[in-house]
């Protein structure tokens, strides 16, 4: 680990599995893990024949969110991916199979990319073997897009309420359809603002995100550890409190004879003494406008690592939302009433899990063969981009701590450690087409996050744009390019200028083109295509993010290249070098 400042930790390669032995060894009468991924975690005393299961889930980073909210009468179940990224579509499926009661099963995140993503391709799969999901994404941050533009906004600490609120309805008895009504009900009535007065720090590096000059705030945080939408100079308990509450009551309209519940987060530094304060301003608010608080939770519940700083959230109350929030619950994180009642269904039928496996045969003599690429060059081609991204990890994830999380760098590294892996264990005979399939999943199924799905779709469409042949010619090469963005692209769903990854694959593709055009050799395509990303992704440090979560900084984006295109220039350029 590098970096000045210490953490707690073992090896950084387990920190996950570590975690949840941890979790699972403090809470026995709780928690339990199922399913192959071994980062799915269970109720004990939570699924349950003719429910709707509940599975909740994100990032590891946010403790006590995700899993301390599985038990009974909440989540029976959460899926854990790496630090500040999305489970994987394998793990999430593990979550959601392990919550079936015959009735379907809804997930509930955040609104982010790599979430919205993963827990997408985990309703194909499950949907697949006759279960039922459905995703309902939470969207309570006020700083994340004007009120016009919610449907865009970060789901924050307000999951904590509308985590709450769905696990209540389907612990009563409530159909799929209702829960998820219950939840849409839950999410428009609640509204989250924060503020930090510190960067995290990534356990694996041991640095902070960003940089934060003395006497000077963060304002509107999500909780990944990226900067907020403003950054102002820090004021006193009462004064934050009072910037966080100004925007929550107006568009909350709240006013006299109005109930609320009121949630004041901290971020995984700050200290109850700074929390009471805070509660003690928002109780004074609140009351000076006729507003009564039916409940308080103050503490941490949603942390962003062990950043300082502190959110504010309300929910506004009717009388079926009141009966939800008091509903009992018993979690590791948190209880509700003196005890839970009895299960009124019957405990979860014994369910054998599918698996469908494919051998993939090819015809080998059918297959094309000139070209100066074969899979072997192919293999070393990509040993080389694993060796690149190590070699930049920091540096990716410095760039990532400008705009977003910071972990870009880690994740990549994790991904092509699983390439690698990949590579090793797949056969000799294997074509490159093979060999792109076998490091789709790879990234897909060790990565999550965003750069999972992406990469994933992008070596699944590279490697069926060259099923036809045993090497690549030039022209092939070039197809092989135009595969990967075109995966990435359908995948995402980003434009050229959104300052994305598309903003270097897609000139690469542009400039591998005109080479091939001119003549050039499948060295000479590569080498015109990183060129061409290279130049792409330094062009990103103009642009303003249109897209994923560097969107929410707005202009504050302008001026910092994006990670992800950068990285995308360090493959093409190892691919380029490997082959001369």
């Amino acid at each position: 680990m590098t970096g000045t400042h210490k953490k707690l930790i073992n090896d950084p390669g387990t920190l996950i599995e570590d975690l949840i032995a941890g979790m699972v060894s403090a809470h026995p009468d709780h928690l339990t893990v199922e399913g192959e991924t071994g980062r799915a975690i269970v109720a004990l005393n939570g699924p349950r024949e003719g429910k709707v299961g509940i599975v909740v889930g994100g990032g590891s980073g946010h403790e006590p969110a995700f899993a301390g909210y599985v038990g009974k009468g909440l989540a029976d179940a959460a899926p854990l991916g790496n630090i500040f990224a999305s489970p994987s579509p394998s793990q999430i499926v593990d979550a959601g199979f392990a919550a079936d009661g015959g009735v379907g099963v809804l997930f509930l995140y955040g609104n982010y990319t790599g979430d919205v993503m993963n827990f997408g391709m985990a309703e194909e799969s499950l949907a697949k073997q006759g279960i039922t999901a459905r995703s309902f994404v939470v969207t309570d941050d006020i700083a994340s897009a004007p009120l016009d533009r919610k449907e865009e906004r970060r789901g924050i600490a307000g999951d904590f309420f509308v985590f709450k609120v769905a696990g209540a309805a389907a612990d009563l008895g409530l159909a799929l359809e209702e829960v998820e009504k219950a939840a849409t009900r839950a999410n428009e009535a609640t509204r989250t603002m924060g503020v930090a007065l510190s960067a995290c720090i990534m356990p694996q590096t041991g640095t902070p995100n960003f940089e934060l000059p003395a006497g000077e705030m963060e304002i509107g945080m999500g909780i990944h550890g990226e900067p907020g939408v403003e950054r102002g100079p820090a004021g006193s308990a009462d004064e934050v409190a009072d910037r966080l509450l100004a925007p929550i009551i107006e568009e909350l309209e709240l006013g006299k004879g109005d109930r609320v519940a009121v949630l004041v987060n901290g971020l995984g530094s700050t200290t109850l003494l700074e929390l009471y304060l805070l509660h003690r301003r928002t109780a004074d608010v609140l009351k000076e406008r006729g507003v009564e608080i039916h409940h308080s939770w103050v503490g941490e519940y949603c942390t962003s690592l062990d950043m300082e700083g502190a959110s504010v959230t309300l929910m506004k109350l009717d009388d079926e939302l009141t009966i939800w929030l008091d509903h009992p619950c018993d979690t590791p994180a948190l209880r509700v009433g003196a005890s839970a009642p009895k299960a009124s269904h019957a405990p979860r039928k014994a369910r054998s899990r599918a698996t469908v496996s494919e051998t993939r045969k090819t015809d080998i003599a059918a297959l094309k063969t000139d070209g100066a690429i074969t899979p072997e060059n192919f293999r070393r081609m990509m040993r080389a981009a694993a060796e690149a991204i190590f070699t930049e990890r920091d540096r990716l994830s410095e760039l990532d701590g400008k705009i977003g999380d910071g972990d870009h760098g880690l994740t990549m590294e994790i991904g092509w450690k699983a390439v690698l892996g990949a590579l090793d264990t797949a056969g000799d005979e294997a074509t490159i087409s093979i060999l792109c399939d076998e490091i789709a999943s790879a990234f897909l199924e060790s990565v999550g996050a965003s750069a999972g799905p992406l990469y994933a779709s992008a070596f699944q469409s590279a490697g069926g744009a060259v099923a036809d042949r045993l090497n690549l010619d030039a022209a092939a090469t070039v197809a092989w390019i135009e595969g990967m963005a075109d995966g990435i692209v359908t995948r995402g769903g980003a434009c050229a200028g959104d300052k994305t990854m598309v903003d270097a694959w897609l000139p690469a593709v542009e400039a591998a083109k005109a080479k091939l055009a001119d003549g050039g050799s499948e060295v000479d395509c590569l080498a015109a295509a990183a060129d061409g990303a290279a130049k792409g992704a330094a062009a990103t440090k103009d642009m303003r993010s249109g897209r994923g979560r560097s969107k929410k900084l707005g202009d504050r984006s302008v001026g910092h290249v994006d990670p992800g295109a950068e990285s995308a220039a360090i493959l093409l350029k190892a691919w380029a070098g490997a082959t001369r």
